[in-house]
């Protein structure tokens, strides 16, 4: 089943990948050895930095990736809040929306019960922890018909996810077609059902980083970051290592990059080791983003990781933007 293919269900459109998951509040499999060059966790490839998520973060995410992997939709819906649930895409806008639990189980049991055996969705980088969080994850082809790479942020209530946003680039992908209208695009993807459970050192640096790159300001932008730091926009595949080649590529790229000028943080995550936020080009809400930062002890960025729709852009602006990544 592809992901726009997740079907209507009691009225809301059901898809994608939401529905990744894993056994519920269980003890997380034993690591096992399957080859001289992959370590896995239970079923799947066992690749995750975790090395700026809470200890709880790590074990929450091993069980719910997991149960996604499984394809067992009643571990998997353990992970979220019966009382008060919000799933989006943000890249399928409002084609894909969930806002009840019993809705999303269904869509997940329908969805799940279609996947290909030797589908699997696990985790790349976790940052955060079981406040609010940010993930990079892979959903392999065998899910939906596509390999599909997403930062996805997860706010939490009662140690359950209680809002879920999947971010992810969808050029050249099929599953955006036939995708809602703009005019439909849920304008806030439920950030107004969520208390913000970020801690202070992240939203310090988060609203900083935003607020510079929303000013066009480079120069303050790197500032930010730690001398090693890495930079990684994962939509047009640009990635600098080190504070000063950063700076030159925002002096170059930012304004014409969607979360430079004309961007808002719309929500922060994270802990102090790590998180980030959500962003959005004011006025136009269905140009938004994710970005994911890590921190040292002193609050410095030392990777950034970032991703937004490139199908929302023509293909000479993505050419233009890819092109900015090479210095002269």
């Amino acid at each position: 089943m592809d992901r726009r293919a997740f079907l209507t269900v009691g009225g809301a459109a059901t898809g994608l990948a939401l529905l990744g998951s894993a056994p519920a509040a269980g003890a997380a499999p034993a690591t096992t050895q399957s080859g001289p060059a992959e370590r896995r966790v239970g079923i799947y490839p066992d690749v995750a930095d975790t090395s700026h998520a809470s200890k709880k973060a790590v074990a929450f995410f091993r069980s719910y990736f997991t149960a996604k992997s499984l394809h067992d939709p009643d571990a998997f819906m353990e992970h979220f809040l019966r009382s008060q649930l919000g799933y989006y895409d943000a890249t399928l806008g409002g084609s894909v929306v969930m806002t009840d639990w019993t809705t999303m189980k269904e869509a997940n049991t329908q969805a799940m019960s279609s996947w290909a055996p030797g589908a699997l969705a696990y985790p790349l980088r976790i940052f955060g922890d079981t406040n609010s969080a940010i993930v990079h994850f892979v959903d392999t082809p065998e899910m939906f018909g596509a390999e599909i790479r997403s930062l996805s942020t997860f706010d939490f209530k009662d140690g359950r996810i209680t809002r879920q946003v999947d971010y992810w680039d969808g050029r050249r992908n099929p599953a955006i077609t036939g995708r809602a209208p703009v005019d439909q695009y849920p304008r806030t993807l439920g950030v107004e059902n969520v208390r913000q459970n970020a801690s202070p050192a992240i939203d310090r640096v988060a609203r900083q980083l935003g607020s510079a790159m929303a000013a066009g300001d480079a120069t303050q932008s790197a500032a930010l970051f730690s001398a090693d730091a890495v930079f990684e926009d994962l939509t047009t595949r640009a990635g600098l290592q080190g504070r000063l080649a950063i700076g030159r590529y925002l002096q170059r790229a930012l304004p014409q990059l969607p979360y430079g000028p004309g961007a808002v943080v719309r929500h922060v995550l994270g802990s102090a080791q790590g998180g980030g936020y959500e962003w959005v080009v004011d006025g136009r809400p269905e140009l938004s983003g994710v970005t994911a930062l890590e921190l040292d002890s002193a609050g410095r960025i030392t990777r950034l990781n970032t991703v937004w729709d490139g199908s929302r852009h023509s293909d000479p602006a993505m050419r233009s933007l890819a092109a900015l990544s090479i210095e002269d």
